[in-house]
């Protein structure tokens, strides 16, 4: 059960006590804010009528998660406030049209913590509730690459999904099950199958790692070449930093596939075919149509791309982007209703 927010005492929020006045050339309800918020960053967009881009940042991230600890709800809060702080710099009040936001965590965009989350974001941010529009970040993802009914999506960051959003507005996925169930292909996945496989081969031949590229690309990230230290990364720590943390030691594996380390070309190669295998699940339930990849992980080496591509039919189109999720959230926001 997703826990009640802490309430907060009343306050002006930072756009509403600013007396600064709207800019001469933008008019009063006409801007739209997009927010692309995940564990470690969280990026917005501020855009015009037009589309055009006014301006553009990022703060600390946030994800829904946090609204399930007292400590989290206040790093939420803390987060919230450097959002409306960095975006009254550029819209006065007034000047917002309506808030889009991808929420890394969010699964039910009007259960309750998307009604919390917008109640949060419209008080700090000075907006009507009913103009923000919480969704889970794949979803927003989505919505920069393809209009409903077009395609499909892989994202691959920390975790790993595939979506679709048919004609009707509905949402379709495969996989993005978290760490234990799933999220192969993922950057925490390949951090945690390379850790598995240095420390099978210690438990055969003790000391083994220092003949391995791989093993020592991660020894060094992680700060040691003992038990206890990867002990200590993978279990300890709360479990939301933590996920981001082993996600960002498959940058390690990627310096071991550059240096030629064949350990570590296998596995990444290996996670392209398990991305591979999302799309494919939503194809086998929902026709064919084209494939897009995006996501920090197929940024890693060109091995994950050649095990993505490999696995994937011949004439199921695939194509790479990396989507501005960001600005596309907020050219919806600024549209009039």
């Amino acid at each position: 059960m997703t826990a009640t927010p802490t309430p907060v005492a009343s306050s002006p929020s930072p756009l509403a006590a600013s007396a600064r006045p709207a800019p001469a050339r933008v008019a009063l309800g006409s801007l739209g804010l997009g927010l692309d918020a995940g564990g470690t960053q969280t990026r917005w967009v501020l855009a015009e009528p037009d589309g055009a881009t006014l301006a553009r940042g990022e703060v600390g991230g946030f994800s829904a998660l946090l609204l399930d600890s007292s400590a989290g709800r206040v790093t939420l809060a803390q987060t919230l406030q450097a959002l409306a702080a960095a975006v009254q710099t550029h819209a006065a009040p007034g000047t917002l049209r309506g808030l889009q936001a991808g929420i890394t965590g969010l699964g039910e965009p009007d259960g309750p913590a998307g009604r919390q989350l917008r109640a949060l974001l419209a008080q700090h941010l000075g907006l009507d509730p009913v103009r923000i529009h919480c969704d889970s970040d794949i979803a927003q993802a989505w919505h920069a690459v393809f209009r409903p009914g077009e395609g499909y999506l892989v994202y691959a960051g920390t975790g790993a999904i595939a979506a679709f959003i048919d004609a009707h507005g509905a949402l379709h996925r495969a996989g993005g099950r978290g760490p234990l169930l799933g999220d192969e292909g993922g950057g925490q996945w390949i951090a945690r199958e390379a850790l598995a496989l240095v420390w099978r081969r210690e438990d055969e031949q003790p000391g083994a790692w220092t003949h391995s590229r791989l093993a020592t690309h991660l020894f060094a990230e992680l700060g040691g070449a003992d038990w206890a230290t990867s002990r200590a990364f993978m279990y300890g720590g709360d479990n939301a930093s933590r996920r981001g943390a082993i996600g960002r030691l498959a940058l390690a594996v990627a310096r071991a596939a550059e240096e030629s380390d064949t350990d570590a070309l296998a596995l990444l190669r290996r996670a392209g075919a398990e991305l591979a295998r999302l799309p494919l699940a939503l194809v086998r339930r929902l026709g064919v149509r084209p494939v897009t990849a995006a996501g920090r992980v197929l940024q890693l080496h060109p091995a994950i791309e050649a095990g993505l591509r490999a696995a994937l039919p011949q004439d199921l189109t695939l194509s790479l982007q990396q989507p501005d999720t960001a600005l596309a959230a907020a050219r919806r926001a600024a549209r009039p209703t």
